[in-house]
């Protein structure tokens, strides 16, 4: 095991049911520094919440503080979400941050907020966090009709920053008329080159619990 940056195509893809479905499954520390929607009294059923439950950590205002320092009140790209609370993110500070935490650690995940380009501050993108920490990252997929186009367009993208996908997780969207889940998954590992591990929709209150292995 190593360190690897969880990132997607888009938000609500699967990111977190991934990350902590890799922390329950293999051991892995699991830390999310940004999270916007969320206040100190409504952490209950948030990303951060569910990596916490992940790793066994008690469910505390100093385990949010610990996964998830930098939080935002608004559902919106942390940009955004800063400028509303006159709050702005310091790019620096989130990279130490991380950096800390990979130190700290022999085998952990860093997951990113919503997909792999979304701003964070000035021109500051996910991608550019993703290089900077020079780490490999692991890309969710949904199985949507369009995933294709999506996941082929952001891994050229961050090929073109130097950033290598590892391995891809394609989560199983919701709804009843979806393209065939095997069929796409082959078509994205012909055309990407990279491994992908299917992950069929789990209607449970901690679905990361009953994931098959994420090999």
């Amino acid at each position: 095991m190593s360190h690897y940056f969880i990132t997607s195509t888009g938000t609500e893809i699967g990111k977190t049911l991934v990350t902590a479905g890799l922390a329950h499954q293999y051991g892995y520390k699991a830390f999310k520094p940004i999270i916007s929607g969320v206040t100190a009294s409504t952490m209950e059923g948030s990303d951060t919440h569910i990596l916490a439950e992940a790793q066994g950590l008690p469910l505390t205002l100093e385990t949010w503080n610990t996964l998830s320092p930098l939080r935002y009140k608004a559902p919106l790209a942390p940009s955004m979400a800063a400028e509303l609370e006159h709050k702005p993110l310091c790019y620096e500070k989130l990279l130490d941050l991380c950096q800390h935490w990979l130190n700290e650690h022999s085998s952990c995940l860093i997951e990113g907020v919503g997909g792999s380009f979304v701003p964070l501050v000035g021109d500051k993108l996910v991608a550019d966090w993703i290089k900077d920490l020079n780490l490999s990252c692991y890309l969710v997929v949904g199985s949507y009709l369009g995933t294709i186009s999506h996941t082929l367009a952001t891994i050229e993208a961050q090929i073109s920053r130097g950033i290598k996908t590892e391995k891809i997780f394609m989560s199983e969207s919701a709804g009843d008329r979806q393209p065939d889940l095997q069929r796409t998954a082959l078509e994205i590992e012909k055309l990407t080159n990279c491994s992908v591990t299917v992950i069929p929709r789990i209607r449970s209150n901690n679905p990361w619990k009953e994931l098959p292995p994420l090999q």
